[in-house]
């Protein structure tokens, strides 16, 4: 989904409503979830929090358009989608 909307779009949903902005880089998880929980415990830690994800998302999809794949897991970070940037993971069979 995040692939064909513009990363400054996503930027502007989130301005106005964090949790929509980590839905759709980081979709229904753990994510979202804590970020629902912080922005109901107030604006400003909601914000944090859905930029952060958001920051890891295109930087870890940037990384791997250019080859550089970190082997670690970002802190704070749970879902596989925002760790990856988006690229399809190799799951078991």
């Amino acid at each position: 989904m995040s692939d064909t909307i513009p990363a400054l779009l996503i930027v502007l949903i989130t301005i106005l409503i964090p949790p929509i902005g980590v839905f759709m880089v980081a979709g229904c998880g753990a994510d979202f979830f804590i970020n629902v929980c912080l922005t109901l415990l107030g604006y400003i830690p909601g914000h944090i929090h859905a930029f952060y994800v958001e920051y890891i998302y295109f930087d870890r999809r940037e990384r791997a358009r250019h080859g550089q794949l970190t082997g670690h897991q970002a802190p704070g970070v749970y879902s596989d989608r925002v760790q990856s940037g988006g690229a399809p993971g190799y799951g078991t069979i």
